[in-house]
């Protein structure tokens, strides 16, 4: 079912080619734009959860497509630095793969009736992929400042934080399809 907890999370999917072409039109003023758009899509994040649980709208699609927007969107984004050279390839590819591992495991679990419910790790991850970005999208010097090496340095914690939140699901799946098994 559609409702506006729903239609927010589809709004986060569908602002993704707008934030990917706006970056594709090097230059500050995309740039800002893209940001801008980064930022609102991030906040829908925020607020699709906000008016879910405050207004008992919490549906199984909501659950399905929450992560998967935050997947589709921060992805897309970390795909195209690499396209610009704004972010290195290896750190891009190994959280591609980890969100890639993780919603198959997702999926796998639920087909056997187990639930791998979100980490503190992997929300913390979330967090700085989002704060990672803001900077690295701002990649034309602001008012003197060059914000590249924040946003690497965030993205590289984030990484971290990917490789042990990965780590954590892959480990939760395997001891509680043991535990199913006897």
């Amino acid at each position: 079912m559609l409702n506006l907890a729903n239609k927010i999370t589809l709004l986060r999917i569908l602002m993704t080619p707008l934030v990917v072409l706006l970056l594709y039109f090097e230059g500050p003023v995309a740039c800002i734009l893209a940001t801008l758009a980064f930022i609102f899509a991030s906040l829908t994040d925020w607020a699709d959860g906000y008016i879910a649980r405050r207004s008992n709208m919490v549906t199984s699609m909501g659950k399905f497509l929450d992560p998967l927007a935050d997947k589709v969107l921060i992805c897309s984004v970390l795909i195209m630095f690499v396209k610009l050279g704004w972010a290195p390839a290896w750190v891009v590819i190994i959280i591609v793969c980890r969100e890639l591992v993780v919603t198959g495991l997702r999926a796998i679990a639920i087909d056997e009736g187990i639930v791998l419910a979100a980490d503190k790790f992997g929300k913390a991850k979330t967090v700085l992929q989002i704060f990672s970005i803001v900077p690295l999208a701002l990649h034309y010097p602001l008012w003197g400042m060059d914000l590249q090496p924040l946003g690497l340095g965030l993205l590289y914690a984030a990484l971290v934080l990917a490789v042990v939140s990965g780590s954590n699901y892959c480990y939760d799946f395997y001891r509680n399809t043991r535990k199913q098994a006897g």
